[in-house]
C-alpha cells in the first residue's frame, strides 16, 4: 500500500539555546533583579537598625493583616474601578474626536489648539476644581482619571489618522468604499497601532492619577491607604505594601495592554520592516 508523502513545509522549532535564552530574558532576569533588590533592601534595614522603614517581612505581615481585616481586596477593587470608568470615558469620548480632529483639517484647526493648551496643565492641578464641582466623593476621582486618560487618547488618535498611508485612502476609494466602511475598515486599523500607544500611555496616567486623587478626594483605595497608614499611626509597612500593589498593579496592567498591540489584527497597520 503506497502512501501520500506529507508536503507541509515543516517548521522548525526554534534551537534550545534560544528557548533558554528566551526564557531567562523574559522570566529569569527579571525575578533575579526583583530577588536581589529585596536582599539590599533586608540588608539595608538590619543595618542601619532603624525603627522606621520596614524590612521586607514587616511589609509582608501588614499585607497579610489587611487581608484578615478584608479590607485588600476592597481597595484595590476600588481603585480599578476608578480608573475602569475614568479610562472608559475617556475612550468613548477620545477617540471619536482624534478621529474627527486627524480626518477634517478645519475641525482641527479649531479644536487642536485649545486641546494643545489644555493638555499641559497637570491633572492633579485639577483636583481643587474637581473637589468643587463634584465634592469628596468617587465622581471627583473619575473626573480627574478622565482629563488624565483623555488627550493623551484623543492626540494619539488624531496623529494616527493623519499619518494612514494616501495610498491606503486610494484604494479604499477606488474599491468603492463609502465613507463609513472606509472608516472602519482602512483608516481605524491602519491608525490602531498609534491609538493603542496612546491607550497605554493614558493607562499608565491614569493609575498614576487615581492614587493621587485617592489621597485627597475619596475614603478608600490604595491611595487613600498610604496617606491613611502615614497618618494613623505611622504604620510605614502598610504604606511600603500599598506602594508595592501600586506597582504591581500598574506593570500588570502595562502587559496586558502590550499583548493587545502584538495581535495580529494590529500588527498589519505597522509598515513592513
Amino acid at each position: 500500500m503506497s502512501t501520500t508523502p506529507d508536503t507541509r513545509p515543516d517548521v522548525p522549532d526554534p534551537p534550545p539555546e534560544e528557548k533558554r535564552r528566551s526564557w531567562a530574558e523574559t522570566l529569569l532576569l527579571p525575578t533575579l533583579t526583583a530577588a536581589a533588590l529585596v536582599a539590599v533592601w533586608h540588608a539595608a534595614v538590619v543595618l542601619s537598625h532603624t525603627d522606621v522603614f520596614p524590612s521586607p517581612a514587616a511589609v509582608v505581615r501588614g499585607l497579610g493583616e489587611l487581608a484578615r481585616k478584608g479590607v485588600l481586596l476592597s481597595y484595590v477593587g476600588d481603585s480599578l474601578a476608578r480608573v475602569a470608568a475614568g479610562y472608559t470615558l475617556a475612550l468613548v469620548l477620545g477617540i471619536p474626536v482624534g478621529i474627527a480632529l486627524g480626518w477634517y483639517s478645519a475641525a482641527a484647526r479649531a479644536i487642536n489648539p485649545v486641546i494643545q493648551f489644555l493638555r499641559p496643565i497637570s491633572p492633579l492641578a485639577w483636583i481643587p476644581v474637581a473637589i468643587v464641582l463634584f465634592g469628596v466623593n468617587n465622581a471627583a476621582a473619575i473626573f480627574l482619571i478622565f482629563l488624565a486618560s483623555f488627550f493623551p487618547i484623543v492626540v494619539a488618535t488624531m496623529n494616527g489618522v493623519r499619518n494612514v498611508p494616501a495610498m491606503y485612502v486610494h484604494a479604499g476609494r477606488n474599491f468603492g468604499l463609502s465613507t463609513p466602511a472606509l472608516f472602519s475598515r482602512v483608516i481605524f486599523p491602519a491608525a490602531l497601532p498609534r491609538v493603542l500607544s496612546g491607550l497605554r500611555v493614558a493607562l499608565g496616567v491614569a493609575w498614576l492619577v487615581v492614587v493621587a486623587a485617592e489621597m485627597i478626594a475619596v475614603n478608600s483605595g490604595l491611595g487613600y491607604l498610604v496617606i491613611d497608614s502615614r497618618n494613623a499611626g505611622k504604620r510605614y509597612d502598610l504604606v511600603i505594601a500599598a506602594m508595592l500593589l501600586i506597582g504591581i498593579i500598574g506593570l500588570l496592567l502595562n502587559l496586558l495592554v502590550g499583548q493587545v498591540e502584538r495581535l495580529r489584527a494590529v500588527r498589519w497597520g505597522f509598515h513592513v520592516r
